[in-house]
């Protein structure tokens, strides 16, 4: 045999090298995926292994009879197919790695092996797509094992049914096609070979059969996009071209189409309007069907659910998703309403009423409880029932049935369900009730119901259409008969929905539409039929935008979607433009159809006919065309019925002209009104018609025009031409243009109703001062003043209350304040009491957090501050209370008595509160606790001691327990052990502690008494103040005249001499000595230079 290499350069072919072997016959021969070499095998064994320039690298004798040779994916083996229907894989080098098993060949007569083909490219889909098989063995017989991998131990095997010749995948791997024949019996008896194709999906479902002419299929190949095939047939070379079934639907303007990217395993779900040319993408894992119907597409796709694996996903014409369901159907089927959802497995059939916002849910013989559901979900071979809703009857249901679900198709009152024996299942729907079976004598792969499911389209696995009448009224008891309707070769079918007569269909790469039994002219296309209404066939260029889903929709935006029309519609609209109007009305009436009427009524408008324009309305069902006819009749003018024609058809351009030639200005500016063109209105009001109220109402128009695109400063400028100040303040607002806010306040007069609305604003901005202006203006106190509390304006909220003499505002304060508590805001409760006056109130809560710390233990000297600031509270109040009785012209014993009776008044409203009473009690104790401990660290035990025997009088203030342990330390550490015995006395007295601590208090005064005399050491008394009897230097009371004896802030010892300076604000008091040491006040910290009042012996 002889071969022949060829190279291709510069468009010519050169003769490369010539192989010459006369002992065998090449059987087979195949290049690598990267094209870089060159497997030729020999009948008798012989293997010749090339590169692409020619060149040999290695050959062997093999003992076998080959048949045929396939390469890995990566060139890294080889598979060589033998006479005896083996294979055997072997190395790139040519050295034999094992046999491969062969499930196809088990227990059967061995056929002769017809080819291998292994798919050498990655698919499309992720790792779920790579996991398909590729691997295809296929035999005489008919018989094809696909397989994953050498060892796939579940290989995927299919039994065509004729003598097979060849096989290839295609280029996406996506489609197994096997060549051969079968045997046809013909009336004679005799039978003929028919040579066909058949196509396979990886997983072994067929897709469809395409029928050769001639005797024997010997070769065949694929185009690079998969969209056409080639045979060799004798001396003949055949193409066909392959029409792939899309995931893809249509919905209203919307087309929708599935593809995937190389580098994302989800599939891309594309939603384009093409009228629009808007373009959104979604993602779905593991989508399986995509359908459409009414305003809505639903997904189908696999999820990791094992009890219910399935999901549909109810989308609207964006892709929004509006609502889901899980099923244990898988959708091979799938068929969708505007209402319903029906997906089909091989042997179940599930059904879902879905709701929609442009459909209403019909009743369900279910109970109320389950009908929210809207579901059901039954086997093929049993009859659906309300027990099955939702879920099998029985686990019989996933049985496999012995006739398979093969299609289906449904319309809003019909659901019909195809089966591999060609019964088709007629239901009614809603209620799911089995009505007829028919039998169409083939095997159908489509199903196609009219628009009032009466008839019913069927087209073949082998493209035949046939099309059924369901309302037959034959004798055989069919109830369904045939119509004298056979297409072959039929890819593609749509029922019209608005005639049920009407229907296209696609046969190879021509259309035709079909009234009744009567085909048009056919005309040239090879796209995809979305929908047929109005005589009109909109069809979608699907080839071409899933060669490039991405890129073809933005390049070639118009040449994608295109609409047909059918020969009546383009006949009469030939005839009313050549032909007279009765003629035209004629052949509408011979041919009625809604659009024809529809065009015909416009025509005989155009020309003033309105006889045949009332009619043709009539029959179209216009009620507004009918009623517009009318109002033209009235009109004495023809060029005013002209004009008003023109607008009907909106050319208003031409009908304002009319009016202006007609010196109808008036109606010209009404037309422009209706039509909201006021720019147009102005030029003509100021052209010299119409009045300033229009001008007014056109600017107000042109206003709010700009304001609904948020051009706020453009509106704002056009509502003051027309001098509406609200609108304006909204503008301004939009654009924080607060200058123009005020500026509208104080114009605007009192009382205006929108002022309100103007107070809303500048409070939600914080301008208090503006908003209680505002609605003051609207003699709106209640606003104004909750507007202060609200802004945290609360001196001026009082003043409102007491200018105008409101309701009082303690009630709106109190729910204020406890709302900041309860959000635990204590601070922001008292700085709210305090501006608005409230000092008891906000004194209250500061000894609370005072008394709060104080009991952690954290921060004393917070603590201390805390009670300061609640003594300054007290004291404001007094204050206030005192500024609030101004005595003027009195005499002093007038003006005495009002003084007290205030100060009276003021105790009854401190009531019982020790706090209030007493305010620097709490701020004392914690300032002597401080001092002592300070004094006591500093080494100054004497001093400490003396400080901390102060504190015997705040025990309401600190633990008892730190006093007395205090005090224990300061006397034992200024050696004064009675002192010390004294305290630890007290703390074995407490009830606070427990018997543990009590124990251990106990064994520590053991251990320093039994070292040291609890007596303390002798000193110094001095004498009281008052009566001059003799005291000890730490006592603060005299034990004769039990008068009290003033403590210095700054030491902690008491004051037994005149020489000292008292603070005007906390009204404690400082040796004379120690002053010059302190510029404030160490309780206070008020200024000691300017507050304070010096005293001294017998001043």
């Amino acid at each position: 045999m002889l071969l022949r290499y060829r190279m291709l350069n510069k468009g010519h072919w050169y003769e490369e090298m010539i192989n010459n072997r006369n002992k065998s016959v090449v059987r087979d021969m195949k290049w690598t995926a990267d094209g870089q070499k060159i497997c030729i095998v020999y009948e008798d064994g012989a293997v010749i292994v090339g590169s692409v320039s020619g060149d040999r690298l290695w050959g062997k004798d093999l003992d076998l009879t080959l048949a045929c040779v396939e390469w890995s994916p990566d060139a890294q083996h080889i598979l060589f197919g033998t006479t005896k229907s083996e294979v055997f894989l072997y190395d790139g080098s040519g050295n034999r790695i094992s046999k491969v098993t062969l499930a196809a060949t088990e227990n059967v007569t061995i056929s002769p092996m017809i080819g291998l083909d292994w798919y050498p490219g990655i698919r499309v889909g992720g790792k779920e797509a790579r996991k398909l098989p590729s691997l295809a063995v296929g035999f005489t017989n008919g018989t094809v094992q696909i397989m994953s991998g050498i060892g796939d131990k579940s290989p995927v095997l299919i039994a065509t049914g004729m003598e097979a010749t060849r096989l290839k995948w295609n280029p996406s791997g996506t489609v197994l096609a096997i060549a051969g024949s079968t045997k046809i019996p013909q009336e004679t008896g005799d039978a003929t070979n028919q040579n066909m194709v058949q196509f396979y999906t990886p997983m072994g479902r067929h897709l469809r059969t395409l029928k050769v002419p001639g005797t024997n299929i010997s070769s065949l190949t694929w185009e690079k996009g998969s969209l056409r095939i080639a045979m060799a047939v004798q001396c003949y070379i055949y193409f066909a071209n392959i029409r792939p079934d899309y995931k893809w639907g249509f919905i209203g303007n919307t087309l929708v189409h599935v593809f995937q990217k190389p580098d994302r395993s989800e599939h891309c779900v594309s939603f384009w309007d093409h009228k629009t040319k808007e373009r959104r993408v979604k993602f779905a894992r593991k989508l399986m069907a995509l359908n459409t119907g009414g305003d809505h597409c639903v997904f189908c796709t696999k999820t990791s659910n094992n009890l219910e694996p399935y999901a549909l996903i109810l989308c609207n014409s964006i892709g929004i998703r509006a609502d889901s369901k899980y099923t244990a159907v898988e959708p091979i089927y799938t068929t969708m309403t505007s209402q319903y959802i029906v997906t089909a497995s091989r042997n179940l059939v599930y059904f879902w009423q879905y709701r929609s916002a442009n459909s209403e849910l019909m009743s369900l013989p279910f109970s109320e409880a389950k009908r929210s559901d809207r579901t059901m979900m039954w086997h093929i071979d049993h009859a659906p029932s309300v027990e099955n809703m939702r879920t099998p009857e029985t686990k019989n249901n996933f049985k496999d049935s012995k006739d398979s679900i093969c299609c289906i198709t449904s319309s809003n009152s019909t659901l019909m369900i195809g089966r591999e024996s060609g019964i088709v299942m007629h239901f009614s729907l809603p209620h799911i009730q089995r009505i007829n079976r028919y039998n169409v004598e083939c095997l159908p792969r489509s199903l196609y119901l009219n628009c009032d499911s009466t008839k019913l389209a069927v087209v073949e696995a082998n493209g035949v259409l046939t099309v059924w009448d369901l309302n037959s009224d034959q004798s055989d008891g069919k109830g369904i008969s045939k119509l004298k309707i056979e297409r072959k070769d039929c890819w593609n079918f749509v029922w019209s929905d608005d005639n049920p007569e009407l229907f296209a269909c696609m046969e190879k790469n021509r259309m035709y539409i079909f009234r009744k039994d009567k085909p048009e002219e056919p005309v040239a296309s090879s796209a995809y039929l979305c929908n047929f209404s109005d005589l009109c066939i909109t069809a979608v260029n699907l080839d071409s935008v899933m060669e490039e889903p991405e890129e073809y929709l933005l390049a070639n935006p118009e040449d994608c979607v295109f609409m047909f029309e059918t020969k009546s519609l383009r006949d009469t609209k030939d005839l009313i433009s050549t032909t007279p109007m009765s003629e035209a009305y004629a052949f509408t009436e011979a041919n009625p159809h809604p659009r024809l009427w529809r065009l015909l009524a416009e025509a005989a408008l155009d020309e003033l006919n309105f006889a045949v324009a009332d009619k043709a309305f009539v029959h179209y069902k216009d009620y507004q065309g009918i009623q517009f006819v009318k109002r033209l009749k009235i009109l004495a003018s023809k060029e005013q019925q002209k004009a008003e024609v023109e607008a009907y058809f909106q050319r208003f351009a031409e009908a304002e002209r009319l009016y202006l030639d007609m010196d109808k200005k008036d109606l010209a500016i009404s037309l422009r009104m209706r039509l909201g063109d006021w720019f147009r209105v102005v030029q003509l009001v100021n052209a010299g018609a119409g009045n300033d109220e229009m001008v007014v109402k056109a600017w107000n128009n042109i206003g709010e025009y700009y304001m609904d695109r948020q051009k706020w400063n453009k509106a704002k400028r056009y509502f003051l031409k027309a001098s509406n100040f609200e609108k304006v303040a909204e503008c301004a607002y939009a654009v924080d243009d607060y200058d123009t806010l005020k500026k509208l306040l104080e114009t605007i007069p009192d009382g205006t109703p929108w002022l309100k609305k103007l107070g809303v604003k500048f409070q939600s901005v914080g301008l208090c001062e503006e908003a209680v202006k505002a609605y003051m203006k609207m003699n709106d106190l209640q606003s104004g003043v909750e507007c202060c509390v609200v802004l945290n304006q609360w001196n001026l909220a009082v003043k409102l209350t007491k200018e105008h003499k409101g309701r009082n505002i303690q009630g709106l304060l109190d729910k204020y304040a406890t709302h900041l508590l309860e959000k635990k805001k204590h601070f922001e409760a008292i700085e709210l009491y305090q501006k608005a006056g409230k000092f008891t109130e906000s004194a209250r809560l500061l000894a609370k957090l005072a008394k709060l710390t104080m009991n952690n233990k954290v921060n004393c000297l917070r603590a201390k501050k805390l009670y300061v600031l609640a003594a300054l509270d007290v004291q404001k109040f007094k204050e206030k209370i005192l500024s609030s009785k101004k005595i003027t012209g009195k005499s002093v014993r007038e003006s005495t008595q009002m003084a007290l009776k205030s100060l009276m008044e003021a105790d009854r409203k401190i009531g019982s509160d020790s706090q209030l009473e007493n305010p620097w009690h709490g701020a004392m104790g914690l300032h002597l606790y401080l001092l002592a401990q300070r004094q006591l660290y500093t080494g100054h035990h004497s001093n400490a001691m003396h400080t901390a025997l102060q504190l015997e009088k705040y025990e309401d203030v600190v633990d008892p327990k730190d006093i007395y342990s205090l005090i224990a330390l300061a006397a034992y550490s200024n050696r004064f052990f009675g002192q010390c015995s004294r305290a630890f006395i007290r703390l074995e007295s407490l009830e606070t502690l427990t018997e543990d601590e009590k124990e251990k208090y106990k064994d520590l005064a053991i251990s320093i008494f039994t070292k040291h005399e609890p007596k303390d050491p002798v000193t110094r008394d001095t004498k009281c103040p008052i009566c001059g009897h003799a005291c000890k230097p730490w006592e603060t009371q005299c034990p004769h005249c039990n008068a009290n004896i003033p403590t210095c802030t700054a030491s902690g010892r008491p004051i037994f001499t005149q020489n000292y300076f008292t603070c005007k604000r906390c009204q404690f008091h400082i040796f004379e000595q120690l002053v010059r040491r302190f510029f404030n006040c160490p309780l206070c910290h008020a200024n000691l230079q300017q507050s304070a009042k010096r005293h001294k012996d017998g001043r």
